[in-house]
């Protein structure tokens, strides 16, 4: 069985994981969801210094802390950026890497490098009149959906996901990767591919076509983009094939 440290995107929490983890225990795993500084119940640890590094220590401490082995990273959507700044410095506890939604950072890259220049300049807009000038509030969902399928998160999913989604401290978009992704010979590498992202990969961008070969394995689910949210027994059943 394996052991599975679930790692939130944008705006979420540990509680966003809540369903998929209790159906991955169901399974037999030990099922770890996590919630990084700044966010959710950890809303207040954050400040104008929270960025990427601190999540990836976030990462890598929860890890060490628990003296976790043979450990599936799983990543959905942001949480792309810290897990794979973390991968390299957890050694021979990392067994595999799950992306869901989302694909291994480059070194130098930042989330901000994701959108069109005039988009990023919206969201530094949006940050500057929240008040506080470090965090960014979560979208309506016409904005979200302009850019992240919605499929799947019903009225009442919405209402949970409006709800408890925190703002994201802004740092984590600003900051750029500082090294390459460090995955060792060894370790499993997974990809969890939902509706936009499969249009992606299948269309062929130059940047993605990597995913598409060994030694990652794909996996794709039909859904939108908060795939935990929407069809978390199914996120389950992949993520145990994906570890049988």
């Amino acid at each position: 069985m394996a052991t599975f440290v679930l790692v939130p995107g944008a705006w979420l929490g540990a509680w966003a994981w809540e369903d998929t983890a209790r159906f991955l225990r169901e399974h037999g795993h030990t099922a770890l969801p996590l919630t990084l500084t700044g966010l959710a119940e950890r809303a207040e640890d954050g400040g104008p210094e929270t960025d990427l590094d601190t999540h990836i220590a976030d990462i890598t401490e929860f890890v060490e802390k628990n003296d976790l082995r043979e450990v599936t990273l799983v990543a959905h959507s942001y949480a792309a950026a810290p897990i794979t700044g973390a991968a390299g410095g957890l050694g021979d506890r990392l067994e595999r890497v799950v992306y869901v939604d989302s694909a291994p950072f480059a070194a130098g890259m930042r989330m901000l490098d994701l959108m069109p220049p005039k988009a990023a300049d919206q969201l530094s807009q949006q940050v500057s009149a929240h008040g506080d000038g470090w965090r960014l509030p979560m979208p309506q969902f016409e904005a979200l959906g302009l850019s992240s399928s919605l499929d799947g998160l019903d009225e009442d999913r919405r209402n949970v996901l409006s709800a408890r989604a925190t703002p994201q401290p802004f740092g984590t978009y600003t900051q750029r990767l500082a090294g390459p992704a460090e995955f060792g010979p060894g370790v499993d590498r997974v990809l969890i591919s939902c509706r936009d992202f499969q249009g992606l990969l299948d269309s062929g961008v130059p940047m993605l076509a990597f995913l598409n070969h060994a030694p990652w394995r794909r996996f794709d689910l039909p859904t939108g983009h908060w795939p935990m949210l929407s069809v978390p027994a199914e996120l389950a059943d992949i993520l145990h094939t994906a570890v049988s």
